[in-house]
Order: C-alpha cells, then sequence, then structure tokens
C-alpha cells in the first residue's frame, strides 16, 4: 500500500512528487520504465529550458538533474527500468521490472505522467516503398545526442514540429545538408524562436502548405516528391518537385500516452487525446490525477513542471480527504479555440486555464462567458495553433456562473 504512485519519472513525474512531498505526503512511489530519470530532457541536450521556471537557459539534462537531484535529496522512492501494465479503477497498479518480476500496488492516489509519443510514417499513408533512412525526428535526436550516429548527410523534414526544428539545426551543426522542411499547414507548428534560431538562422528553407507525396528508393531512401497543397490539403497537379535525399525525418505532432489511462477507464478527450480533468487536474476516476504531456501537449518544460505541482498537491488534498465545497461548471469553446485544459471546474478557486487555437489569427480578443456575460476579455497582436495561451480566471469571476464559454473575436 502506497499514499501516492507516480507514474513517469520525467519532468512531469519528477516535479509532481516533490510538490507532494513539499504539502506532507511522504509515501510516495515513482515507477519509471528508462534506465534513468529525466524522460525525453535526457536526449534534449539543446538550450532554452528553464527561462520562465528558474529565470536561466538551460538545457535538457541541465533542467532534468535539478528535479533528479531535489528528489534524491528528499528521499523520494523511485523505480527504474520498471514497465507499469495496468491501472485498475480502483487504484491498483500493476507493474514489472526484473528485480521484483511483476508485482502489485495499491494506492491511495495516482499521478498518470506518462509523456507521449511520436505519430508515425505509418500514420501518414504516403506513397513508396519502406527504405532505410526514414526516422521520426525524435528517433534521429537520440542517435544524434546519445548514440553519436549520424542517421544521414541528406535530410527532408516532414512536418514543422519543435523537435523537427530543432534536429533541422542540429543536423545541420553535424555537417549534414538539411534541404527542406515540408509543412502540411500553411502555419508552422513549432514556436516562433525555434523557426528563427533554428531555419531562419541557418538558410533553411521553410515551406508551408507543402507535403511528400512519394519516397523513392527501395533499399535506402534516395529522394521525395514534394508537392504544394490546396485548402483542401490536397496535392495540386503540375505543383511536384523532386528533393534527391538519403534520410527522412517525420515532425507530425506528437500523441499522448494513454493506454494506461483507458485501462483505469478514465475519460479521454478526442482533441487532446489526453484525460478530460478538472482545475486539480483529477481525472474522471476519483483520485486518479493527470499531468504533462499525457494530458496535452506542451510548449515548453516548464509549464510541465507548473501543471505537475497542480496534480501533486491536489493529490495530497483528496489523500487527506480535502477537497472543499464541490461545484460543476463546464468550459466550452468556440472553433477558434480548439480546446482548454481543465475541461471542467470543480471549486470556486482561481484557475490557470490553457487553451490553443485552430489557425493563425491576428489582433483578436479572447473572450470569457457564462452564456449572458463577459467575464473577462483579453487583447492579443497574434495567436497561433503552435503556441499555448492561457488566461487566469478569479473565483468571484464565475460564482455563479452554470458554464463558461471560451471564444475569439477579431477586431
Amino acid at each position: 500500500m502506497k499514499d501516492l504512485v507516480i507514474i513517469g519519472g520525467g519532468p512531469a513525474g519528477m516535479s509532481a512528487a516533490i510538490a507532494a512531498y513539499e504539502n506532507g505526503v511522504r509515501d510516495i512511489l515513482i515507477l519509471e520504465r528508462d534506465e534513468n530519470l529525466g524522460g525525453i530532457l535526457q536526449q534534449c541536450i539543446h538550450n532554452g529550458f528553464g527561462l520562465h521556471k528558474f529565470g536561466e537557459e538551460l538545457t535538457g539534462p541541465e533542467y532534468a538533474w535539478r528535479y533528479e537531484k531535489k528528489v534524491r535529496e528528499l528521499g523520494i522512492e523511485f523505480k527504474l527500468n520498471t514497465m507499469v501494465l495496468d491501472v485498475s479503477e480502483d487504484k491498483v497498479v500493476t507493474a514489472t521490472n526484473t528485480e521484483d518480476g511483476i508485482f502489485q500496488i495499491k494506492a491511495k492516489a495516482v499521478i498518470l505522467a506518462m509523456g507521449c509519443r511520436e505519430r508515425s510514417k505509418g500514420a501518414l499513408n504516403i506513397a513508396g516503398s519502406r527504405p532505410a533512412g526514414i526516422y521520426s525526428a525524435g528517433t534521429a535526436q537520440k542517435f544524434v545526442n546519445m548514440k553519436g550516429y549520424l542517421p544521414g548527410k541528406n535530410i527532408v523534414i516532414l512536418g514543422s514540429g519543435d523537435i523537427g526544428l530543432i534536429m533541422a539545426r542540429r543536423m545541420t551543426l553535424e555537417g549534414a545538408k538539411v534541404h527542406a522542411v515540408c509543412e502540411l499547414m500553411p502555419y508552422s507548428g513549432g514556436l516562433a524562436r525555434n523557426i528563427e534560431q533554428c531555419l531562419n538562422d541557418f538558410g533553411i528553407p521553410l515551406k508551408l502548405s507543402h507535403t511528400i507525396i512519394k519516397i523513392h528508393g527501395k533499399d535506402r531512401v534516395e529522394g521525395v516528391t514534394i508537392a504544394k497543397v490546396d485548402e483542401r490539403r490536397k496535392p495540386v497537379a503540375g505543383s511536384e518537385e523532386y528533393i534527391p535525399c538519403d534520410t527522412i525525418l517525420f515532425s507530425v505532432g506528437l500523441v499522448p500516452e494513454n493506454e494506461l489511462s483507458a485501462t483505469a477507464n478514465v475519460s479521454l478527450s478526442p482533441i487532446t487525446n489526453g484525460a478530460v480533468v478538472d482545475q486539480d487536474r483529477q481525472t474522471s476516476v476519483e483520485g486518479i490525477f493527470s499531468c504533462g504531456n499525457v494530458l496535452h501537449v506542451h510548449d515548453l518544460v516548464d509549464y510541465v513542471s507548473e501543471e505537475a505541482e497542480i496534480a501533486g498537491k491536489a493529490a495530497v488534498e483528496y489523500i487527506n480527504a480535502a477537497r472543499g465545497e464541490s461545484v460543476l461548471i463546464p468550459i466550452k469553446t468556440d472553433g477558434k479555440i480548439r480546446y482548454t485544459v481543465p475541461q471542467r471546474i470543480t471549486k470556486k478557486k482561481d484557475v490557470a486555464v490553457y487553451f490553443r487555437v485552430s489557425n493563425i489569427y491576428k489582433n483578436v480578443v479572447i473572450k470569457v462567458s457564462d452564456g449572458d456575460n463577459t467575464l473577462l476579455s483579453k487583447k492579443k497582436i497574434k495567436v497561433a495553433p503552435g503556441e499555448m495561451e492561457c488566461i487566469t480566471l478569479k473565483k468571484e469571476a464565475f460564482e455563479n456562473a452554470k458554464e463558461l464559454y471560451f471564444s475569439l473575436e477579431e477586431m
């Protein structure tokens, strides 16, 4: 029996554990399937982490070490090389490793912090055979940064997510030639700073509204045919262009790892592919919380840590049966705002609501209403799908609301 079991030892899992410990719960266990704590940050050797959380630029491993060091100092228990097989609705965690075999732990509360994985080529239905030289951007990142292997010399990248942009720069620094970054949408999926620092600074072309329509080569990639796409995202006849290359990197989105959430009957959002949660990051199953990239994909690890701290503190409240007055206020959005996290409010307290938009909009007002009255409005010069937005709602603003409605109005 454990008070709190945390699945995942990345930045979310460690932040949640530290927050729970500092709020009074000591009986904590982190289960991590890798051989080290830190999650994906171990292979992110570029800087840019920690600006919001620590006020300084850190590399991924440096950021992870700050939390790992704290976990070790506090004496929080963790098991490495441990694969969680199942989480039940009544919070029984089944896991396995080489030392303990298959074992079960009954927990008073569970925090899901499993992170996300990359969407693969198989989800894209691109014509061509299956030659060597096709990688997800994260796999190439691990090869280069942790294994010391260079996947190829002439690269084409499909997708402009942050990992793809960062790998465009990384491969260039290692002596490879990145011929193009192709993006299906008319806007980039990555942060503006990454477009500037990773592509523009190195003269790497970003081809918006373009995609790969065919991969050439049998044993090894020999080239790709790219084409411009129309507003329905269908290739435009006559716009085809052949690019010779020996390697293709896919950076076509991240998918939260929610297979374990499903085994616990946690309700999942069809938009985020993560759990439906309240302001405390509690899922539809009482006592099971979710945070980090397994909940929704974040831009910055600093926000992952902030969200995990919310989940850690809330888990302590749940364990101590100190939940307070309960309400139910669903949050709804218009088409311009794709989703919010949380999706509902169950306690009258100040709430930070994170959300993403569905397109690039300029000179807009973000409005929050209760259906009849505007409770809050915030002007923005520009909003884009690649950058998460946040609005903090004071509890006084929605005290009498039955539901909240987030919308975007162009000025």
